[in-house]
């Protein structure tokens, strides 16, 4: 298949091309991808020909339509930016009488309505719509209008026309933003939920809606304020090793990765705070929300940590270095009045095994070797909390 993009370099454009590109090169292996196959790419922006356009439209298997001005000098460049160039595209098309399906990158401005009304950038976009409707009507050829809300994900450019982006740049670098007014609401559409539609599309999949129009689904109600508390926390996170909640399809998960993309390249790293004793060290790379800690631990040669319990916490260890003897006793005594039997593992960072350390159980791990340390990852279902530690010393 033969795909054209225009306005290719831009925010939705480049984030597009870089899925095809993915798709083209092998590099998504998904079943569903592989009917585009061989896939080719024309990537239409400001630095394009006109006889590069002239040859695209007449290869194209579909086009999807990015092009467009947002932010001119003149209001009156957005009929000339956004109406202007459609016209230009379609007549193409038509020239050479390509009747491929073309989707058109619209507005919910188009609908001048509330505060939308008297938008010169909607008038233009609403324009550009009827443009398409009638270029349907007349050849045939199938189209594709998506009417976009607010877009934000990695790439979008700040400072422009994305207050998310905005937000995100200012904060990650320590840059002062502006909200006039907190609880102002966003219907908000993330990048790589817009691209996935995009690709269904190319596949004839589209999601349609009421008016003749598709759509890309989900979409977050967010206000202004919800969104800078979650970037001021984001900003917080290293400090208290902490993370933001990501579960699958929540709108902090995306604002979170969107947020990182802002971050500088020399900030990248930051360092943590290691507990050190004769014994070794311990430290905490990470705590979440509602899964728990995640924590590197180092014995030193012949060193046994642990000699503890717990009623409900449980842990996972997993030795990525050395080799080390984990012991484990249910604490009590049996019907008889005799101890619980001990029940012990070895393993070894050659052999990758987790071993659990249930509740109601003292455990132990042991260094084996007296000249190598012990690395072990520790993952516990739960952030320590000193008021409640839930951490009992019993030598197994």
């Amino acid at each position: 298949m033969k795909v054209l993009v225009t306005g290719a370099k831009g925010f939705v454009g480049s984030n597009l091309c870089a899925s095809l590109k993915n798709i083209r090169d092998g590099k998504d292996r998904r079943e569903r991808f592989q009917e585009l196959q061989p896939l080719e790419i024309f990537e239409y922006d400001l630095s394009s020909t006109p006889e590069e356009l002239d040859a695209w439209c007449a290869e194209a298997d579909f086009v999807f339509n990015l092009a467009g001005v947002n932010r001119p000098k003149d209001a009156s460049e957005f009929m000339e930016g956004n109406f202007g160039f459609a016209s230009t595209l379609l007549e193409t098309l038509e020239k050479h009488s390509n009747k491929c399906p073309v989707m058109l990158s619209s507005s919910v401005q188009a609908s001048l309505e509330g505060r939308f009304a008297g938008s010169e950038y909607g008038k233009s976009k609403l324009a550009g719509e009827q443009l398409f409707r009638e270029y349907s009507e007349r050849t045939g050829a199938k189209v594709l209008i998506y009417r976009f809300p607010n877009l934000y994900g990695k790439w979008c450019r700040p400072n422009y026309n994305s207050a998310v982006a905005t937000f995100c740049n200012n904060i990650a670098n320590d840059l002062p933003i502006t909200v006039n007014d907190p609880s102002t609401e966003l219907d908000l559409l993330y990048i790589d939920d817009l691209v996935d539609e995009m690709l269904n599309a190319l596949l004839g999949k589209e999601c349609h809606k009421e008016g003749g129009f598709c759509e890309a689904l989900p979409t977050d109600h967010v206000s202004l304020g919800q969104i800078v508390e979650l970037l001021n926390g984001f900003k917080a996170a290293r400090d208290d090793i902490s993370i933001p909640d990501v579960t699958e399809g929540s709108f902090s998960k995306k604002l979170y990765s969107t947020y990182l993309s802002y971050l500088d390249p020399s900030d990248f790293s930051y360092k943590l705070k290691k507990n050190e004793d004769a014994r070794g060290s311990f430290t905490e790379i990470l705590h979440t929300t509602d899964r728990g800690q995640v924590s590197v631990n180092v014995s030193k040669p012949g060193i046994t940590k642990g000699q503890h319990w717990h009623h409900t916490k449980w842990e996972k260890f997993l030795v990525v270095s050395g080799e080390a003897l984990i012991q484990l006793r249910r604490v009590g005594v049996d019907q008889e009045g005799n101890e619980y039997p001990v029940v012990e593992y070895r393993v070894c960072g050659d052999d990758p095994t987790v071993v659990e350390m249930i509740p109601g159980y003292t455990h132990n791990i042991i260094n084996v070797s007296q000249d190598s340390d012990l690395v072990t990852v520790m993952w516990a279902n739960e952030v320590f909390n000193p008021d409640r530690p839930d951490t009992f010393f019993e030598e197994v």
